[in-house]
Parts: C-alpha cells; structure tokens; sequence
C-alpha cells in the first residue's frame, strides 16, 4: 500500500476531531435506535429497553416517564402531573430486556404480568433523565431504560446540553428547491430545509410570489402517514391537508401568496411505531391523550419553532394562519413570526373519528365546532 493510500495511525499528527454538541446529540439518537447505551456525562449509563440486544443485562432501577409509572401504581409515590417528566424505580429483583420491555410497552400489561414490588426513587440527575426521554421520542422508541446495566457494552456520550444544541433551530437551512405542479395547482415551489445531524427533511409548499407588503396565508401541517398517504379514517389529516392545499392556491389566483408547510413530526412528534402502539391503545377505548400518556409519551410533542424559522427563510414574518389550534398561534408568536389573523380550518368529520375530533376540542383547546 502506497503512502497516499495508508490510513493514518494516530501517531501521525492527526488529532482527532471532537463532536459538536449537536452532533453528539444526533450520535445519542442513532445509538438509541440500534440498541446501544448511551452514558450521562456525571450520570449513569442508560440502556434502551425496546431496541437493546445485550441478553445478559441486568438492573435494578430503570428509568420510565411518569404517566407510565401511574399505571404501574407507582404515583403515590411520585407525582404524574407532567407525564413525561422522569421517574426512577427499584424493583426487589433485577429488571432483564424481557421484564423491562414488560415495563416499558403496555400492550404487554396482560401478557406479561408485573412482578414488584416497585418502589420510586429520587432522580439525582433530573436534567439527564428529561433529555434521556426526550432523545427516546426523537429516536421513536418507548422512553424506558435499563440503569447502568451489566454487560451493557460501550456507551455513547450525551449531555443534556447537547439535546439542546441539537434542537436549536437556528440550525435549520433550505436545502433545495424547485417548481412543482400539484393538483391544486400547477403554480407551486417545492422548498426543502434540513438541519446538520437531522435525518428529518422538512419542506414547504409556496404559492404565488412572495410579497413583504402581503401576509402569506399558512398551514403548518404535520405528517402523517396513515392519513395523508394511505387514507386513514381515524383522523383528519388527510382531508385538512387538502383542503390546505386548495385553499392556498386560491389565495395565490387571487393575487396573494400561500405557503404549506409539511412538518416531518409523525404522530405529533412521538413517531410512526408509536403512534400505531397509541392506535391500539385506543382500539382498547383510550382517546389519543391518555393513548400517548400510558406509554409514557407527551401528548403533543411538535417542534413549532422548526416552522417559525422555515417561515423566516421563506420571508414571511407576518402571516395568516390556518389553524384551530391556539398553541400554533402562541408557539409562532413566541418564535417571532406575528400571527395577524387566525383562519379556522375545520372539515366535516366521519364515524371514525368522531371522537379523535371530540378530544381535540375538549381535551387538547382546538376551537372546532
């Protein structure tokens, strides 16, 4: 092998390069999907329940979110007013993957009967934890660790400041563009933003041409596989994206300009699997809140600043926006886009999801009819 060819060793001058903390961030996610540990700087080591593969591991304390450990009958002991917020628990024997996937999924409740007692403990490393869980909803698994496990393998390094280098948003750049014929009209821009690290690829739908004198009319739309591409009953997304889509392009015939955003935050942020393990939640007669909050996952978990900043790349800082939701209107607010007018946007709903309708309005504040 040739000297040009010749990996360099590290004695060769080459100092090695050190993650960002965003990177670091993103290294933790990827780690959590193939099952490896990730280690708390001044923490424990933490080892995913559902993807972990490493047989012979075995603790005592896991880490769960509070809204699971309700279930568990450990809420006495600890409060669940914030369902994701983090809770320790000690169990009189060792956890293996088996009782801790047990612990983690509740599709398992009745097939896998717990064995306590379970006892809640104090989280000395509370910041650590909140971003352990919160780094498992960006992974799209269920948020439940082993804690510093046996034979647990090499662990991956994060910070809970790293989570918040990761998720800045300022991050965020356009990536691509191009034109882009849609059925609601052949008048349409494609525009592409991604972050360094994010695998999520978000894009916008532009309207007409930009104008500074002239608010854009805007939906935020989030994805949403089973409604948007396969035509799913048990929600409204696949209609209230078309209608979006419509809607817009008339404002852009009649002079004006529109932009959709299409949000890559599957599930209101929880991702597919675990929006399908919260279907069948409700397919045992939960609504979709108390579905998230049993596998111990926040009921809305959506990134509204990623939009905030896709509308500030795009030029629109003032804008109309479609929405029954008031919590767009104040997360976009807050970001410094100034919501001038609020568009309701609501369709006739079906048998369905009538109740997904019903919660939205009674649980979650969405002003629908």
């Amino acid at each position: 092998m040739g000297a040009a060819e010749r990996p360099r060793a590290a004695g060769d001058g080459v100092r090695p390069l050190t993650p960002s903390p965003a990177r670091r961030a993103a290294q933790a996610v990827d780690a959590l999907r193939h099952g490896w540990p990730i280690a708390l700087d001044g923490g424990p080591v933490l080892l995913p329940a559902e993807t972990a593969f490493a047989d012979a591991a075995r603790s005592r304390h896991m880490l769960i979110g509070a809204a699971r450990a309700e279930t568990l009958k450990l809420a006495n002991q600890r409060a669940a007013a914030v369902p994701e917020a983090p809770v320790l628990m000690r169990a009189a024997e060792p956890f293996d993957l088996a009782a801790a996937r047990a612990v983690a999924d509740p599709a398992l409740d009745l097939a896998s009967p717990l064995k306590g007692p379970f006892k809640a403990e104090p989280v000395d490393w509370h910041a650590g934890a909140v971003a352990a869980l919160e780094l498992a909803r960006i992974a799209g698994i269920l948020p439940a660790f082993l804690i510093d496990p046996s034979s647990a393998g090499e662990a991956v390094p994060f910070t809970p400041a790293d989570l918040a280098a990761f998720a800045d948003p300022a991050r965020l750049g356009i990536a691509a563009r191009a034109r882009l014929p849609v059925s609601a009209s052949e008048d349409c821009e494609i525009v592409a933003f991604r972050a360094p690290d994010d695998l999520r690829e978000h894009v916008a739908l532009v309207f007409g041409q930009p104008a500074t004198d002239r608010p854009p009319l805007v939906r935020l739309h989030s994805e949403c596989l089973t409604g948007d591409v396969l035509g799913s009953l048990k929600c409204d997304c696949g209609p209230q994206l078309d209608a979006a889509l419509y809607a817009v392009a008339e404002e852009a015939r009649s002079g004006g300009w529109g932009v959709v955003l299409y949000l890559r935050q599957e599930g209101r942020g929880i991702g597919l699997v675990n929006k399908l393990r919260a279907y069948r939640l409700q397919d045992l007669g939960l609504d979709t809140i108390d579905a998230n909050r049993r596998l111990g996952l926040p009921d809305e978990a959506r990134d509204f600043p990623v939009a905030a900043r896709m509308l500030e790349l795009l030029g629109a800082r003032r804008v109309r926006l479609m929405t029954n939701n008031l919590e767009k209107v104040v997360a976009l607010e807050d970001a410094g886009v100034r919501v001038i007018e609020r568009v309701p946007h609501s369709l006739e709903g079906n048998p369905h999801n009538t109740r997904y309708l019903a919660t939205k309005r009674d649980r979650a504040g969405h002003l629908l009819p």
